[in-house]
């Protein structure tokens, strides 16, 4: 056994085992972590991780929401330029089935629409994750609670066929129907499109959750 002078003695390296303080004063002896120490540091990695996984979810969420908003908003403001560039009645078409948006056509009396492919910006995918609903022609937003209703304002989906009911026009002066959307996610939190009717102007709202 190696031996060392240590204040006036011989003190051999076996000695820490039967000298508390030497193996406290040398890291060589030190314990190590506790069982239970082990499973409190494991529990408050776990509450992390729970708690920055939500976060992410809520903010991903949010993300979502926001950019099948903007691409909405595009998409409507496309519509209502080549509107008024093709001098014809265009229209937005909302496929909630297929998570889809696409652009139409009216023909030359105007009664009827067909889908084209013309238009930039004027079709594209709706992320499923997304509830997308086109209100009735009249009917509020919640920011909207305190105006007065539009005059056709009422149980109009029931009147309006179903693509029309899906549906938003733009006319070739620059107007347009006055329709507002509502987008909702999985956890309830909603946002909304509100057309102007006079400039065709898309203006998106937040409005909380549901």
């Amino acid at each position: 056994m190696r031996v060392q002078w240590h204040n006036g003695g011989l003190r051999g390296k076996g000695d820490a085992l039967t000298n508390p303080q030497s193996a406290i004063r040398n890291p060589q002896f030190r314990a190590a972590f506790t069982l239970i120490e082990l499973m409190v540091v494991i529990l408050i990695i776990s509450v992390l991780s729970g708690v920055i996984v939500a976060e992410m979810h809520g903010t991903i969420q949010d993300a979502v929401l926001r950019a099948t908003s903007r691409d909405l908003a595009a998409a409507f403001s496309a519509v209502s330029s080549r509107s008024v560039a093709v001098n014809r009645p265009l229209r937005l078409q909302l496929d909630s089935v297929k998570h889809r948006y696409f652009t139409e056509r009216s023909t030359r009396g105007g009664s009827d629409f067909f889908p084209v492919r013309d238009v930039p910006g004027g079709e594209g995918r709706l992320d499923p994750r997304i509830t997308v609903k086109v209100l009735p022609p009249g009917t509020p937003l919640p920011d909207q609670s305190d105006e007065e209703p539009a005059a056709d304002a009422g149980n109009q989906d029931e009147l309006l066929p179903p693509e029309r009911a899906s549906s938003v026009t733009f006319f070739p002066d620059g107007t347009a129907e006055a329709r507002a959307i509502e987008l909702t996610d999985r956890d309830g939190y909603q946002m909304g499109l509100r057309i102007n009717p006079v400039t065709a102007r898309v203006q998106i709202l937040a409005m909380g959750r549901k």
